[in-house]
């Protein structure tokens, strides 16, 4: 048995584990590095291993940075057989799908840039292409149920468990025999926060010999959530009154959903105004919206509850999809209203449009209600720059900026390390998915296993000894 790290290895981002076992080869994730320029052209690199060897792919879940690299998977040789939940393969469409989009108009751009001053330089080439994304999902052939074992192959079974991370995300505990040995090796994918709308809380993990585990918040704790939920509440009151637009930089899937949920309940509960208008301008985040309803069966007793009382759990009496581009134009003309648009990082997409007309305006405000990675416009707004830069245009930063912590999709430091002493005293933990610092500092509170930060393309034997 052998276990290499090809991803997320002392950074949040571009998951990919390869574990061989007997005759079989399984990838667990294959995602995308986004963030600094470095870290994006680790993309077009070798895996690490030839994709075409690859016989299974189990997906935690469907976020970019653990399903984004599954069409260059397919396009440079991948034949097997992608294994995971029923909401994670439908969100993972759209999010590949969306991928190539991007990956399209980028090549786009550039080679028309490129054009105007050397005709003779060959096109850059996307990523992967629509086509390609279309193509991967041939390959999707297999969706297991929560707590069920899955027999993969001889000596490798597979038990999906409810993460609370995203809709459909999953952690994966592999029962591995090879020559007479066993291991129960545990992967924890990305973990939620508990007490969160929408969707159940983590489920407490099986007891495992081996650990790979995520470290995104590793070194500090979340605000409770009801005082974030008021501050959310609070900023918005205070900024719509002045006529100010709200800008909530927002991840497509959960948490564009999940700010609809508390909006909702806000205006319900009459601590929003009635008449507030909400915009979600993000095609991806209103198909993603769609999906949600899709999958009911991942929701916790609360939102259920809201279903069985007649009302929508994402509808507000002024909500406004703004799917086509024109949509998005207007909204420059808007004042006092909530714009939820994506990306949650501010590195593409529709927020860098409404933060060049409203982060110099000092009635307005921009609510930051998920992770920023290190080099990203988010975390240089966050970390106080007095301007930015967008679309190669100066831009100062004059509004109300809030940082909510409240609203992670990941569990914190003290999650982590309850989730983990329910794991047993495992022989091993890899930590993963972290920055260094963070991984560092959680290393160090763990007790009774042997802690390793792996390295990318590291191999480790899973041998005794």
């Amino acid at each position: 048995m052998e276990l290499q790290f090809h991803g997320a290895a002392k950074n949040v981002t571009g998951s990919c584990h390869l574990l061989r076992c007997g005759q079989s080869m399984i990838l667990i994730d294959c995602g995308l590095y986004q963030g600094s320029r470095e870290l994006a052209e680790e993309n077009h690199n070798d895996f690490g291993f030839d994709p075409a060897a690859i016989d299974l792919l189990l997906l935690t879940h469907g976020h970019l940075d653990h399903c984004g690299r599954i069409p260059l998977l397919v396009k440079r040789g991948f034949t097997g057989t992608i294994v995971t939940t029923a909401a994670s393969r439908d969100l993972a469409r759209l999010v590949m799908l969306d991928a190539a989009r991007i990956q399209e108009e980028e090549a786009r751009y550039r080679n028309y840039k490129s054009n105007r001053h050397d005709r003779d330089r060959e096109p850059l080439l996307p990523l992967y292409d629509t086509f390609d994304a279309l193509n991967s999902l041939d390959y999707f052939t297999c969706t297991v149920s929560l707590e069920r074992p899955h027999e993969l192959a001889a000596g490798i079974r597979a038990t999906f468990y409810d993460a609370g991370h995203i809709l459909g995300s999953a952690s994966i505990l592999l029962e591995l025999e090879e020559q007479g040995q066993s291991k129960r090796l545990l992967f924890s994918g990305d973990l939620g926060y508990c007490d969160r709308a929408i969707l159940p809380d983590p489920t407490p993990p099986p007891q495992a010999d081996i650990v790979v585990m995520e470290t995104t918040y590793g070194d500090r704790r979340h605000k409770q959530l009801e005082p974030s939920v008021s501050e959310l509440y609070q900023a918005i009151t205070t900024t719509v009154a002045r006529k100010g637009n709200v800008l909530i930089p927002s991840f497509a899937l959960e948490r564009s959903q999940e700010i609809l949920y508390y909006l909702r309940e806000g205006i319900e509960n009459g601590l929003l105004p009635p008449d507030l208008e909400v915009f979600l301008d993000s095609p991806m985040a209103i198909s993603a919206t769609q999906i949600f309803r899709r999958h009911p069966e991942c929701f916790d007793d609360e939102t259920w509850q809201v279903i069985a009382s007649g009302r929508d759990p994402f509808e507000l009496p002024r909500l406004h999809f703004s799917r086509e581009t024109e949509d998005s134009i207007a909204l420059k003309e808007m004042q006092g209203v909530v714009i939820i648009a994506g990306s949650g990082m501010c590195t593409a997409g529709r927020i860098r449009h409404h933060l060049r007309h409203n982060l110099w305006r000092e009635e307005a405000a921009v609510i930051f209600v998920g992770y920023a990675g290190v080099g990203t416009t988010a975390r240089q707004i966050i970390d106080g720059a007095p301007s930015i830069t967008i679309f190669r245009e100066e831009v100062e930063v004059r509004a109300d900026i809030h940082t909510i912590g409240g609203f992670s999709a990941h569990a914190d430091q003290q999650e982590l390390l309850n989730w983990h002493r329910q794991t047993g005293s495992p022989e091993l933990t890899f930590l993963v998915h972290g920055e260094e610092e963070a991984m560092t500092t959680f290393g160090a509170l763990l007790t009774g296993t042997r802690v390793i930060l792996p390295d990318n393309h590291q191999s480790f034997s899973l041998e005794p000894g």
